[in-house]
């Protein structure tokens, strides 16, 4: 038994943990609420049409097409030696009037999937910025905080750090997509072409012999 008024003692990893969890689990939380978000803004249309890509872009769906077009094919060219004319002779056009009309089916099915994948890429993509614009400034301002202590800090020595003091100003993104915008268009230097002389008037006069 444990004493009257004695202390329960807590593992100091413990105690660290529950708060890291906590943070966590609240990050885990609000993804999965604004995934859900998401995905009740989409039809029914939309749903089931990428339901039935995912279907097809299993290795099943391989399976089964091969297999039909095979089975197609054997039962057309097997039919004539058995005295009954083929459903679909050689060069099986309706095989391949399905297979194209089917194919068009599922690029149209592929492309509508892909939009709202692009779409939701395209809105991580500006969380992430925003988050990293924010981050930037947050460490410029803790950055800029640390000298203003140092400075304030007899103790310590002062003195001037351009590192230290170029990093307390936030980046400015504009200046930075101008940059890259400008490295990305810049063109490679054209080569020298060898200099062509224009012919002169002694050139063009024959010499005589």
């Amino acid at each position: 038994m444990q004493p009257t008024g004695s202390r329960t003692t807590t593992d100091p990893g413990t105690a660290a943990e529950q708060p890291t969890n906590a943070h966590v689990n609240r990050n885990v939380a609000t993804i999965a609420a604004a995934h859900a978000t998401a995905e009740e803004r989409v039809s029914r249309h939309q749903h089931l049409i990428e339901r039935l890509t995912q279907q097809l872009g299993r290795p099943v769906a391989i399976y089964v097409a091969t297999g039909s077009i095979a089975s197609w094919i054997g039962v057309n060219l097997l039919l004539p030696t058995l005295g009954r004319p083929a459903i679909d002779a050689a060069p099986f056009c309706w095989l391949q009037f399905t297979t194209t009309c089917l194919a068009l089916i599922v690029a149209l099915m592929v492309l509508t999937t892909q939009n709202r994948q692009a779409h939701q890429a395209e809105k991580r993509s500006g969380l992430d910025l925003q988050i990293n614009l924010l981050s930037e400034q947050k460490l410029a301002k803790l950055v800029a905080l640390l000298e203003e202590l140092r400075r304030d800090i007899p103790m310590v020595p002062n003195r001037y750090d351009a590192v230290a003091h170029a990093m307390t100003k936030a980046v400015d993104p504009r200046a930075v997509i101008l940059a890259l915008e400008e490295t990305f268009e810049a063109k490679d230097p054209p080569t020298d072409e060898p200099n062509k002389t224009a012919p002169t008037a002694d050139d063009s006069i024959p010499s005589a012999k």
